[in-house]
């Protein structure tokens, strides 16, 4: 059992397109997975044709602790349920604010839950924030996907996200751990994604080992730039109903396969996604005019 949360506090660099699209392409590899959408914009809960109004039960419901986590799942295809979102959601932060332990009520939901439906991947797609919902999934999750556009500033803004997560190893989540990086909106054959991806490696190969990012992948599978990923939402599909042979449904299924083959790597078959693995062995650290350009 597998509980992801992907997350990026910067808007436009697929999170919501990975989440769903990792989600569907797992669903497809025969893994039980639910996706819960946590963004108040509900995109992730439309790109699955999941539309929730005013008058309908969302995960919104579940913080307001009206609602069971169960009651609010909607199955979307074979293998494959979402926990939708609503605008009424973007109220939690306020909501919540005195409210006590307000920092696990999904973790405790989820476990609730998982009582009476064993799944083998919950994968959380968080808002473009670092607030109240974003500590939730990361108290609820055991690793973080992040998804990164090989963008110069992308990487200014990815310390900010290393930071949080090892606020939250540190104080609420001690099993947390960056797992995986997913490179999105990639343009192949550029020389700037190159060196922003030599970077990137750079500085996770020479993290300290104490640190909840020390050990992360940067995934092989590069998520190109693909016009049908922009256009599955608006048919409310993932990119395998609506165009299983474009490039985007060949990345995401990419991905889900390494994403798998983390379990596989260990227990030496992906029958059996039950047991806890360890993360793979660090790299040998490069020179550390290579951690400090990144940093700067």
């Amino acid at each position: 059992m597998r509980r992801i949360a992907v997350m990026n506090q910067k808007g436009g660099v697929g999170k919501t397109t990975s989440s769903v699209n990792l989600a569907a392409a797992l669903a497809q590899q025969g893994r039980k997975v639910c996706l819960v959408d946590l963004d108040p914009q509900a995109h992730g809960s439309l790109h699955l044709g999941v539309e929730t109004h005013s008058d309908e039960p969302s995960v919104y419901d579940v913080f307001s602790g009206s609602r069971k986590l169960r009651e609010v799942r909607h199955l979307v295809g074979e293998n494959l349920w979402v926990i939708p979102a609503s605008l009424d959601l973007a109220a939690t932060e306020v909501e919540l604010v005195d409210a006590p332990n307000r920092e696990i009520v999904l973790r405790q939901a989820m476990q609730e839950m998982l009582k009476e439906q064993p799944l083998d991947y919950i994968i959380m797609d968080c808002p473009p924030s670092l607030g109240v919902l974003t500590v939730n999934a990361l108290t609820a999750a055991d690793e973080v996907f992040i998804p990164l556009q090989p963008h110069f500033f992308a990487l200014q803004g990815l310390s900010k996200l290393l930071e949080t997560t090892a606020l939250i190893t540190r104080r609420l989540n001690r099993n947390l751990k960056v797992s995986g990086i997913m490179l999105c909106l990639f343009e192949t054959g550029t020389r700037l994604a190159a060196d922003v991806t030599d970077d990137l490696l750079s500085f996770l190969r020479q993290s300290p080992q104490d640190t909840p990012w020390a050990n992360a992948t940067v995934f092989n599978s590069r998520i190109r730039r693909n016009i049908k990923l922009a256009e599955a939402p608006s048919f409310g599909q993932s990119i395998f109903q609506y165009q299983p042979k474009s490039a985007g449904a060949m990345d995401y299924g990419a991905l889900a396969t390494e994403v798998i083959a983390m379990e596989k790597a260990v227990v030496g078959h992906d029958s059996d996604i039950s047991q806890t693995f360890p993360m793979p062995a660090a790299k040998p650290a490069p020179p550390a005019s290579d951690q400090q350009r990144f940093a700067a």
